[in-house]
C-alpha cells in the first residue's frame, strides 16, 4: 500500500489520490455509488489518510459498492484490515489502514454526517463517472 501519488499535483493543479482510493472510488462508482466525496485527513490529526464517503440507495445497494471495493482492492492485492457493518448494511466501514471507505445509506449518512464532523478535512469531490477523476 504505496502512497506513491499521495503528494503530487497534476499538471492542472488538481490534487491527486492514491492509486488504491481511486480504485476504491471508481469500484463504488461502478455501483452508481451516489454523492461521492474524498476527505483528505493529512492536514487534521485524524488516524489515516482519506476517507472515501458514498451512498447507496438502499442495503442491497450499499452491499454491491462494499463488494465492489473489496474485490477491486483485492485484484491489487489490497486487503481490509476490518470491515464492520455489513451486515445490517446501513453504514459499512471498510478500513485499509491510510483509508477508510464509509458506505450509506441515505438516512443514515445524513444522521451521522461525516462531512460536517471533519468540516476540517479537505473535501475532494469526485465526478459521478465510473471513470471520472477526483477534483480538488
Amino acid at each position: 500500500m504505496a502512497k506513491t501519488e499521495t503528494n503530487r499535483r497534476s499538471a492542472g493543479g488538481k490534487k491527486r489520490l492514491t492509486a488504491d482510493v481511486t480504485k476504491a472510488v471508481r469500484a463504488a462508482l461502478s455501483k452508481q455509488a451516489a454523492k461521492v466525496v474524498v476527505l483528505d485527513l493529512r492536514n487534521t490529526p485524524a488516524f489515516t489518510d482519506f476517507f472515501v464517503l458514498c451512498s447507496g440507495q438502499n442495503q442491497r445497494q450499499v452491499k454491491a459498492i462494499v463488494d465492489a471495493v473489496e474485490d477491486a482492492l483485492r485484484a491489487a492485492k489490497v486487503k481490509p484490515a476490518h470491515i464492520e457493518g455489513y451486515d445490517r448494511a446501513e453504514w459499512v466501514l471498510m478500513d485499509f489502514f491510510t483509508f477508510i471507505v464509509h458506505v450509506f445509506t441515505p438516512q443514515t449518512r445524513e444522521f451521522y454526517s461525516l462531512e460536517r464532523l471533519w468540516g476540517e478535512a479537505e473535501r475532494i469531490e469526485v465526478s459521478d463517472e465510473p471513470t471520472g477523476a477526483a477534483r480538488a
